[in-house]
């Protein structure tokens, strides 16, 4: 199967609670240092725009974003390793980017590893540019890795 026919088979929801096992699964498999349960179930009773890909009945990413303020800001987007390169991500971010528009966001923040180049090149290629940097926000197995912010102007 091609990777356009994947993408089209893939579906996007909200997520809901009983999500949870799989998108720690995924979160998990895709990061050295994944996100807990708690910042998700926090993140879905704040109400942020939490979202999940589906393919096959089982969950292959997610995507959280907080909104308000005229702004919104990326919080997590994640693609389970073995079905990135597929435009999941892609059409994840873009889901998210709607939703911020809609909540009458006119800037979209987001920050990510500089070490992360297919991540980067995403983003890029999406519209956002770089705007500043968080010193040692991530953590690495040797210490701590820096941030690249990156924004986009959504209107």
């Amino acid at each position: 199967m091609s990777s356009c026919q994947i993408t089209e088979t893939v579906t996007l929801r909200p997520m809901v609670g009983t999500d949870l096992d799989q998108v720690l699964w995924v979160e998990g498999v895709a990061y050295a240092f994944p996100w807990s349960e708690k910042h998700f179930r926090d993140c879905l009773t704040a109400g942020y725009c939490c979202w999940v890909a589906e393919w096959q009945d089982r969950l292959v990413g997610h995507a959280v974003m907080s909104t308000g303020g005229g702004e919104c800001e990326i919080l997590n987007l994640c693609v389970h390793p073995g079905m990135q390169g597929r435009r999941i991500g892609r059409r994840l971010l873009r889901r998210l980017l709607s939703l911020g528009r809609r909540h009458n966001a006119d800037t979209a923040f987001l920050e990510v590893r500089p070490s992360n180049d297919v991540a980067v090149a995403l983003y890029r290629s999406e519209g956002f540019c770089e705007v500043g940097q968080r010193r040692g926000y991530y953590p690495t197995a040797q210490g701590r890795e820096d941030a690249m912010i990156m924004a986009k102007t959504l209107f």
